[in-house]
This record gives structure tokens, C-alpha cells and sequence, in this order.
């Protein structure tokens, strides 16, 4: 199965990315790298 996940690379989405790529499923990531958290 194909599966589209946003947020794939934060903690949770990373997690659940790992478990379908594991059980042989095919996944595409989407996220944004924006910055918000920055510390200045």
C-alpha cells in the first residue's frame, strides 16, 4: 500500500514512517523546514 504522511520527519512521523517502510509499504514524506523554533 502507498501511504502519504506530512510531518514525516519530525518524532512521531518518523516513527510512523519507519513501521510502513519495515512492513514493506511504500511512503511519501512531506514537511516543512521553516524555521519557526529557532532560537535567536
Amino acid at each position: 500500500m502507498k501511504y502519504l504522511v506530512t510531518g514525516g520527519s519530525g518524532f512521531i512521523g518518523s516513527h510512523l514512517v519507519e513501521c510502513f517502510l519495515k512492513n514493506g509499504h511504500s511512503v511519501i514524506i512531506i514537511d516543512n523546514f521553516n524555521g519557526f523554533m529557532t532560537i535567536k
